[in-house]
This record gives structure tokens, C-alpha cells and sequence, in this order.
């Protein structure tokens, strides 16, 4: 396993990124036995570096799979707080529930640009001061847009970036993955750190794995994220950027498992999923929600704020 430093923060990761979504109520839906097994496995097999958020619920997950383990893990967790209050609660929240005594990476979720991050300000003010405080490592943001990437570059307090990253562009809202990568390259230059997010585009490009981790892996990130279910998924990232080998049963047996976003038939059409989804993926048709698989990248955010809890990803 490979490891590199996250920009000039001394913060240093795995190339691998064990993105934690998938285990969450939001998707795969892991029993906490189940979790605890996927993280301790990949924590055995060298990945240092996990990435949660407070939107995901899965910090009791997380905290069953790292209980126990003496070795060095990275946490980042991100929050959609926007006052200091919030802020300073988010951040407690994630010390207590992962039972840490500092979070390494907390991220604004979610930034689209330097407008947003003004919106936010009192919330940056905040981890500041608990970054002084011991509580926070360093601070950083998430974003689909190239105009987050470009104005995280810009403010002095934003210290790493998860960027959209996979060959097709699928998911950034703002342009296409030629500027992102222009993007990324300002940043690494500026001594930000940047790691990847979406390399499947949320699973749209499964059927073209090999294209898409080898694309990744070339362009210059600190840490590629990636949403892991199950040990075959495991098994397999770890051999393709770790021991530059491929496992042509398990590609087979892996693209056999496309991923999907489902609606239940007792969705009542209140629209909140719409206006939560940045991909302009999903419309009300005869009073239900409606996807469209070709701008859907499976992020499970609808999902979160679906008070039927009638959205689901598997």
C-alpha cells in the first residue's frame, strides 16, 4: 500500500480511501457485525483512511470496525453546518459517537462555490478555533463544482479538498472533467491536499471498472475514495492499486452487481428529494418521484431527506 501526504497538512493517507456511504442505512444497509468485519479487513490490508459524514449516520459503524485497533487511522467527516453553534455540535457529535479525541479532516459538505463558503464562514471560524483547540487536524470541504475546487484554492483556511474524479465527469455540476482536473492541479500546486470521490460515477460506470481505477490513478490524487460493500470489492481495489493485479473472476462477478437507485410505490410526491438532488436527476410525475438513471450518480442524498425513508440505493 502506497501512502502519501494530504498537501502540507502532515496528515499522511493510504491511497486508498475506504469511502464509507455504502455501508450506511442510505445504501448496502450493513448490519453492525458485517461492518465491523469490511472496516477491520481493510484496516488489516493497509487502508488508513476512512471518510464519513454526519448526513450518512454511520459513525456507530465506523466506531464498531476501528474498536480494538491499535494502528494509525484518518478519519475526515463532513457536515453541512453553517453557524459556529453547528459547527462546534458537529464536531462534538463525531468525537463522541466514533469515540476519537480529535477528528483528523473535518469538511464542509457540499460547497458549490466562494459565495457558499462566505455562507458558511462562522462555521469555518468555528473549526478554526477547534483546530487550535486539538479537536480538528485540519479543515477542508467537499464539492461536485469546479467553482468549490477554485474557491477553496482561494480561502485560507480551507486545507483539503474531495473533488469529484472519474473519466466521464459524471456528477460535476459545473463543466467537465478537463477544468476539474485544471482545478485539481492549482490546488496541489497551492500545497492543498486533494483526494477523489465518485470514480465510478456512483456506480454508472461499473461495467468499465478497470478504465475507471486505472484513469484514477494516474491523475495526481492524494487518496482515491471509494465506496466499498463487501470483501469481493475490497479484494479487488486493493490488488488493482496496490499489486497492480487483476482479478478477471472478480471484475466478472463484480459487474454483475450494478447498482441502482429504487422508489417506493408509497412515495407521496412531497418533493424534497428534488430539491436536495444537485444532479437535476429526479422529477414528479403523476404526483411520485421519478429517476433518470442517465444523470443519477447515486450519491444517496435524496435518500436522507426522504421522510417515507422510500429511497433506497442496492
Amino acid at each position: 500500500m502506497e501512502y502519501n501526504y494530504l498537501g502540507d497538512t502532515g496528515i499522511k493517507v493510504s491511497e486508498l480511501c475506504f469511502g464509507s456511504l455504502t455501508l450506511s442505512s442510505l445504501q448496502a444497509n450493513l448490519s453492525m457485525a458485517e461492518s465491523e468485519r469490511l472496516i477491520k479487513s481493510a484496516l488489516e490490508r493497509g487502508l488508513n483512511f476512512i471518510d464519513t459524514a454526519e448526513f450518512y449516520s454511520n459513525y456507530h459503524q465506523l466506531a464498531a470496525g476501528l474498536r480494538g485497533w491499535t494502528g494509525d487511522t484518518v478519519i475526515c467527516t463532513k457536515s453541512y453546518a453553517y453557524d459556529a453553534a453547528g459547527a462546534r455540535l458537529s464536531v462534538e457529535k463525531a468525537l463522541r459517537q466514533l469515540n476519537r479525541d480529535y477528528i483528523d479532516i473535518f469538511c464542509l459538505h457540499e460547497q458549490e462555490s466562494m459565495l457558499t463558503l462566505q455562507g458558511h464562514e462562522q462555521a469555518l471560524t468555528e473549526l478554526a478555533r477547534m483546530k487550535t483547540e486539538g479537536k480538528i487536524r485540519a479543515i477542508g470541504i467537499s464539492t461536485h463544482f469546479i467553482a468549490g475546487a477554485e474557491a477553496a484554492l482561494k480561502h485560507p483556511l480551507i486545507e483539503i479538498v474531495m473533488t469529484i474524479a472519474n473519466y466521464q465527469g459524471l456528477g460535476i455540476v459545473d463543466g467537465n472533467m478537463e477544468n476539474m482536473l485544471k482545478a485539481i492541479s492549482r490546488l496541489k500546486q497551492a500545497g492543498k491536499g486533494v483526494y477523489g470521490m465518485k470514480i465510478l460515477g456512483g456506480g454508472n460506470m461499473h461495467q468499465d471498472v478497470i478504465r475507471a481505477f486505472s484513469y484514477v490513478k494516474n491523475i495526481g490524487l492524494d487518496s482515491i475514495a471509494i465506496g466499498l460493500q463487501n470483501k469481493q470489492e475490497l479484494e479487488f481495489a486493493v490488488d488493482f492499486f496496490c499489486n497492480e493485479k487483476i482479478n478477471h473472476h472478480l471484475v466478472a462477478a463484480l459487474t454483475k452487481q450494478p447498482r441502482q437507485l429504487h422508489i417506493a410505490s408509497w412515495c407521496t410526491g412531497c418533493g424534497l428529494c428534488l430539491e436536495k438532488c444537485s444532479q437535476n436527476a429526479l422529477s414528479l410525475v403523476d404526483n411520485q418521484a421519478r429517476i433518470d438513471p442517465s444523470r443519477c450518480i447515486l450519491c444517496s442524498y435524496c435518500a436522507g431527506v426522504c421522510p417515507d425513508f422510500c429511497i433506497k440505493v442496492f
